[in-house]
């Protein structure tokens, strides 16, 4: 049977980014250094494949630090905890490693420094996500308020109109925090916003990408997590840019074959936390049923890397 023709258009930058590749990286070597098991304090990155694969080598994922004994490591996930998680597990004398995204970091010393200033923090963010809670347990309770939505944005009570500043999660829509930033400087005008956005580089390119190929797909697909952030972002970006059909998948038996019946053209993207392989094997899959033509779109190129704490580089 003869397949049909498929222009299947591959987005770059695209998978994981160096936050990401870090915190893999810190499991991987502090497995190395003091053996199986080591506790891991909520999934490392949002992606099941990497943590099944992290759990075979050693790794044991836990929600909260009292489900972990005492005597062995323990890794703070690349979302970032409240300051509570590491002060508690300092009293206990454990050793720990913090994998937080360098860029989350920078929003909770951002957070503190604001606060040192005498300023209440608005946070852009998504309520739950671990991310967001990390953020806003940087400092007391009612210090840092949550909004969602530029409809938040209208009734937050605030201590003092005068005396704000904002920070964003890493991993939102460019183009909704613009409109939600937008209306927190109409309502406060004299709010403190980052030196630099706060939303990280590989958010953005991944983002950008999607835009560019969105307008040339019948459908895209997006390989990555339910329950990551950046990636069902990027489902948003690719419907709202112009492309008809846009879907999260975990991997290839997540496609839904009947919903891009007849299509021409296709788009395919991976979040911050989806590894190549699965990229792979999702144009493995359409190799398989269509005669697939693959075409690159590159929108930018990276080249960040971020060193792993000093405990994992020191011999043992």
């Amino acid at each position: 049977m003869t397949k049909s023709p498929l222009t299947l258009y591959l987005a770059a930058p695209r998978g994981f980014c160096a936050g990401v590749d870090r915190a893999i990286k810190i499991v991987e070597m502090a497995i190395a250094k003091w053996g199986a098991p080591v506790y891991v304090r909520h999934e490392i990155v949002h992606n099941k494949f990497v943590v099944d694969g992290l759990r075979e080598l050693g790794a044991v994922f836990v929600e909260e630090l009292d489900e972990c004994p005492d005597d062995r490591p323990v890794i703070f996930s690349a979302h970032g905890v409240p300051k509570a998680v590491p002060a508690a597990a300092a009293k206990r004398e454990m050793i720990y490693v913090d994998a937080t995204c360098p860029l989350v970091s920078k929003v909770h010393i951002e957070a503190q420094r604001h606060a040192d200033n005498g300023l209440q923090m608005i946070m852009i963010g998504h309520e739950g996500h671990p991310e967001t809670v990390g953020t806003m347990g940087q400092l007391p309770d009612g210090e840092v308020l949550l909004v969602e939505t530029v409809d938040d944005v209208a009734i937050v009570q605030v201590r003092d109109p005068d005396h704000l500043a904002f920070v964003t999660q890493t991993t939102l829509s460019v183009d909704d925090t613009i409109d939600i930033v937008a209306a927190l400087n109409t309502r406060f005008p004299k709010i403190v916003g980052p030196h630099k956005e706060d939303i990280c580089y590989a958010t953005t390119n991944r983002q950008e990408a999607v835009k560019e190929i969105a307008p040339k797909c019948d459908a895209i697909l997006v390989v990555g997590a339910p329950n990551s952030s950046n990636s069902k972002r990027l489902v948003e970006v690719g419907a709202r840019a112009g492309c008809p059909y846009a879907q999260l998948v975990q991997r290839a038996t997540d496609i839904d074959w009947r919903a891009l019946d007849g299509i021409t053209s296709m788009g395919i993207t991976a979040g911050a936390s989806a590894p190549e392989v699965l990229i792979n094997e999702v144009i493995d899959a359409f190799r398989t049923r269509y005669d697939v033509t693959v075409e690159l779109v590159e929108t930018a190129q990276e080249n960040v890397e971020f060193k792993v704490p000093r405990v994992l580089r020191e011999t043992a």
